[in-house]
């Protein structure tokens, strides 16, 4: 699976720094056509809590980016493409307030995370708005998956606990999303 990372670089002085989270200009290659039609904000108070893996169904599939303001997280992108090669197969990344770092995860790509400190807080900048009748999500602990989660998992919904593994996704799976070809790395400089 390739590697959906941004590297944000800061420019600050003793004061502090000025960080560009989003520019379209810049991140026109990554994003397409599409647009951010919805930002989210969450805490995560625990270290070790597990949150997802989710996603949106088509026509509501949603592309996210990910930026972690406070504390550190593994984030984890698997590919629940239909017929993709790398189904099921996941991709992480260390996402924190000092690696300056947003995680791209496309359409066809279930999301989740655990925390690694406590007091984590994330935003989330989605393709798509949140539609209740499309959301869907995979057992993150799912053996299918071999996700290495780094820390003993302390806290999880009952709602995520509940979800399904990888073998009940079948005939569900997305359909191949197209991917942008500059979709691997990308740099934003403030």
């Amino acid at each position: 699976m390739s590697r959906f990372s941004i590297q944000r670089h800061p420019i600050g002085d003793e004061r502090g720094y000025l960080e560009r989270l989003f520019c379209t200009d810049e991140l026109g290659p990554i994003i397409g056509n599409r647009q951010i039609l919805q930002i989210n904000h969450t805490l995560t108070a625990k270290a070790g809590t597990l949150r997802g893996l989710h996603f949106q169904h088509p026509p509501h599939a949603e592309m996210k980016l990910v930026t972690c303001l406070r504390g550190e997280v593994f984030d984890i992108a698997v590919d629940i493409r239909a017929g993709s090669p790398s189904f099921g197969q996941h991709h992480a990344e260390i996402l924190s307030a000092d690696n300056h770092k947003t995680f791209v995860i496309p359409e066809g790509f279930a999301h989740g995370f655990q925390t690694l400190t406590d007091d984590c807080e994330l935003v989330y900048l989605h393709t798509a708005a949140y539609q209740p009748d499309a959301e869907d999500g995979l057992a993150a602990l799912d053996s299918a998956l071999a996700i290495p989660w780094p820390q003993p998992v302390s806290e999880r919904s009952a709602r995520d606990g509940a979800l399904p593994g990888l073998q009940a996704l079948g005939t569900t799976a997305q359909h191949e999303a197209s991917l942008p070809s500059s979709l691997k790395q990308a740099e934003v400089r403030s």
